[in-house]
């Protein structure tokens, strides 16, 4: 520990578990994944997103509350799976009422200053939509991809679609849909009967052009295993089987679907004599002058963001400015400090590299 750093830096891969949907079941996905992949033999993280209402200490049974040691959070462990939960850290039975400045802060705590270690997986089960919490992950982490869920019907369908195209527009890939609550089978005659409808999932994944992951079944062992604080259940059970299944696409995917990504990714970014120089991932070297840079800045303060028209002013650019500095944005953008004290562009690495 004395000689390990906090932060994300260690961690293989980041998957985000996400949906445009409340309800859909993100974090019962989310921990018995988890748990499905160290049972396959990773070193797995679980990352509660959802600051207003963690759940996933209940689902795991944890009730220690997280330590620090001075440098850094201390993620507590269940079973071998490291956790980290706003649940482990409020006061029991209290609502949690911050604004969303505190959360954004919260969670890059959560990224960047904690002990995550050495692990091949770090899973974030994601609130709800696609506001400040999904965007700073976005932007602080360079997520592996995204698993979308949701459930049969095409309300849910519809609405998870907007998480999905939020994933694609910051230049995360999309790993699968995965498609919760699928059917429920009686235990008396066997019979299916599909109570949120059928195919939602598989549609929307369709629609998409994405892989579909697949069906996880409405059934009361999930419910169950999940108010025991056992995820994932005993290996002889339906729910188990699907749930390593699901592990196993996870990682087969996770390399598939990263190779169109990989296109506008950048290998090496600097700045020379005040402009900035970009080396791709696909072999190509672009440079980029400072002033013309700064002239189409996408921020607030250089375009109205009603009207889409330009604020900034040629003539108020200085001929002679000059980058002072560059940093990554997740992995869709680059934000620019300029030498006339402007830092607040993002520019989409997918605009850079055409």
């Amino acid at each position: 520990m004395e000689n390990m750093k906090a932060g994300i830096g260690q961690v293989k891969n980041i998957v985000a578990v996400g949906s445009g949907k409340g309800g859909v079941g993100k974090s019962t996905v989310a921990a018995n994944l988890a748990f499905a992949l160290k049972e396959q033999g990773y070193k797995v993280g679980l990352l509660d997103a959802d600051l207003y209402g963690p759940c996933q200490p209940d689902m795991l049974g944890e009730n220690n509350s997280i330590q620090s040691n001075g440098r850094g959070i201390l993620p507590s462990e269940k079973n071998g799976v490291k956790l980290l939960s706003m649940g482990l850290m409020s006061v029991e039975g209290k609502a949690l009422i911050i604004r969303a400045p505190i959360a954004i802060k919260a969670i890059q705590q959560f990224l960047m200053g904690t002990f995550w270690g050495d692990l091949d997986y770090l899973l974030i089960d994601l609130p709800p939509g696609t506001g400040d919490i999904q965007l700073t992950l976005a932007q602080q982490a360079k997520l592996t991809g995204a698993i979308i869920v949701t459930t049969p019907q095409k309300i849910a369908s519809s609405v998870s679609r907007k998480g999905l195209e939020m994933f694609e527009t910051v230049n995360v890939p999309v790993i699968g849909v995965v498609e919760n609550m699928s059917g429920f089978t009686c235990e008396h005659c066997q019979k299916v009967s599909n109570i949120f409808h059928e195919g939602g999932g598989s549609e929307l994944a369709k629609q998409a052009e994405v892989p579909f992951l697949g069906s996880i079944p409405l059934d009361p062992k999930i419910m169950m295993n999940g108010e025991s604080g056992k995820p994932l259940g005993k290996p002889d059970e339906t729910v188990y089987k699907c749930f390593m299944d699901l592990a196993q696409k996870l990682v087969t995917n996770i390399e598939l679907v990263q190779k169109d990504s990989l296109e506008i990714e950048t290998k090496r970014i600097e700045i020379i004599k005040g402009n900035l120089t970009v080396e791709w991932i696909s072999g190509s070297k672009m440079e980029y002058n400072a002033r013309e840079m700064r002239l189409i800045c996408p921020c607030a303060k250089c375009v109205d963001e009603n009207t889409g028209q330009r604020i900034l002013k040629s003539e108020n650019v200085p001929l002679d400015i000059k980058m002072s500095g560059v940093r990554e944005v997740g992995r869709y953008g680059l934000a620019i400090n300029f030498s006339d004290g402007h830092n607040t562009g993002i520019y989409k690495l997918k605009n850079l590299s055409e």
